[in-house]
């Protein structure tokens, strides 16, 4: 063992954190203003960004969250054609108007105006848990487009510029669009061979968007997040991607996915101070209450812990925490599935309520913050465990985090700490990063002219590439 890591200080986690943003400059830098909406399972958001393209790095400009389940009820004659993991009923319609509420209230904070400063939007939902056809993931991509269109988002700001023919003139310069070949590689990896991914598991695109967004947010930090890499992204669902080292491009060679978020949700729900069924662990969240971590804390996430499964997805099954996959499929792509399940497809969720239940009757808010803060840090741990035991994951991988439940609170420092427990790293502190909002980052990502570490001049850097021998 490395002494060092008998007697070094407490590690640092390194969170990705965009400054504060200087609106003026906006008139006179070449800012690329994106907005990312995305309809997920508990929050609806409207992301801002602006990326200097002169160096590549991105702003957040506005973040503007509402609550999935506060979308209005279908109407008489609307046709519900989905419903979040909580049972709240989505139409077209609805989802359309939620979006066009976000995106419009988003924009009039950061005081721009959606015609002339916008120069993009992109769309997605993380609903995919409860979508059981291409019809319904269709029709979710139509309810998204008309919101950005009837809060007047010109129609071609919604789709990517395929020439620098479809570059505004400001930008022409700074494109590299005359010099790349898109070969099918986001972020520098392909999704699982021979397919879209989508095959493999439902929500493979959300894994790729959050590998992107966190590479892009590493740039902030001292971690050098580029291919080997795992994406751990903690919203409602669990999403990620493994990646391997192969150059120019790596392929993807391990997803994530099943529950994430929806374990100290269920955990909260039964405390009575939110909704039993549609409350979430944000609607009492307080970053002025300090956890507790001590022995009842660690007792309750013991429980948590027992109840909670992660392992390699069984061939057998068709679902896994609640997310359509493809064991088989997956294995013809060569692509390992790690899932995180409580009971069979969230079968025990309920009895993490009476562990709420028991907790919050018994001990008190810092106390179950606590206790979920470190049930949260033992799952991150356990996923990469079995990335190890599976050989997709070694010391020359990165790992991120992104997520509410993978980055609030003191969860960061804790999952240091557990990731510690595996002696992957002689400093884990510098191979892992939180990035708040990686999905969103990855959307805002726009190319740069210039590299901001020259030494690494290869294509792929420009997406987040590969660690340089």
């Amino acid at each position: 063992m490395n002494l060092g890591r008998l007697f070094r200080s407490k590690p640092t986690p390194r969170i990705a954190a965009s400054p504060p943003f200087n609106y003026l400059e906006l008139r006179v830098k070449p800012f690329y203003i994106v907005a990312s909406v995305e309809v997920g399972n508990t929050t609806t958001k409207c992301v801002l960004t602006a990326t200097d393209m002169n160096t590549g790095k991105t702003y957040i400009v506005n973040k503007t969250v509402k609550m999935t389940r506060d979308v209005r009820l279908p109407k008489a004659g609307e046709d519900i054609f989905a419903h979040t993991i909580n049972g709240t009923p989505l139409t077209e319609q609805s989802i359309a108007e939620l979006v066009k509420s976000t995106l419009i209230e988003s924009h009039e904070r950061a005081r721009l105006d959606i015609k002339s400063d916008l120069h993009f939007v992109v769309r997605s939902t993380g609903v995919v848990a409860e979508l059981d056809s291409p019809d319904q993931v269709g029709a979710f991509i139509q309810a998204l487009a008309r919101g950005c269109l009837d809060a007047g988002v010109p129609p071609r700001l919604m789709t990517p510029a395929m020439s620098i023919h479809n570059i505004r003139d400001k930008f022409k310069r700074l494109t590299m669009i005359e010099k790349v070949i898109f070969m099918g590689a986001v972020a520098s990896c392909f999704p699982p061979q021979g397919s879209t991914g989508v095959e493999v598991v439902a929500n493979e695109m959300e894994g790729e968007l959050a590998t992107a967004g966190i590479k892009e947010g590493s740039r902030w930090t001292d971690v050098d997040f580029r291919n080997p890499c795992l994406s751990m992204d903690f919203g409602t669902t669990l999403d990620g991607r493994i990646t391997s080292d192969e150059l120019p491009y790596a392929h993807t060679i391990g997803n994530l996915l099943g529950l994430a978020g929806a374990i100290p949700d269920a955990v909260v729900q039964g405390t009575g101070l939110v909704d039993k069924m549609t409350g979430a662990t944000l609607d009492i969240f307080d970053g002025k209450t300090k956890p507790d971590y001590g022995k009842e804390a660690q007792q309750y996430a013991r429980q948590i812990d027992d109840l909670v499964k992660i392992e390699k997805v069984p061939a057998s099954r068709t679902k896994y925490g609640l997310v359509p996959v493809s064991p088989e499929a997956a294995a013809v792509n060569n692509v390992v599935l790690i899932g995180s399940d409580v009971g069979i497809n969230g079968s025990d969720l309920h009895k993490l309520s009476r562990i709420g239940s028991d907790l919050y009757q018994s001990k008190n808010l810092r106390t179950l913050f606590g206790a979920l803060d470190l049930a949260m840090a033992g799952v991150a741990r356990r996923l990469v465990q079995v990335g190890v035991e599976e050989g997709v994951v070694t010391g020359n991988t990165a790992i991120g985090v992104t997520g509410r439940a993978g980055i609030s609170g003191g969860k960061p420092a804790l999952i240091i700490e557990e990731i510690d427990k595996l002696k992957l790293y002689d400093e884990t502190e510098k191979n892992v990063v939180f990035v708040d909002d990686g999905l969103a980052a990855a959307k805002s990502a726009a190319p740069v002219p210039q590299l901001d570490r020259p030494d690494k001049e290869t294509h792929a850097y420009f997406a987040g590439g590969h660690k340089r021998a």
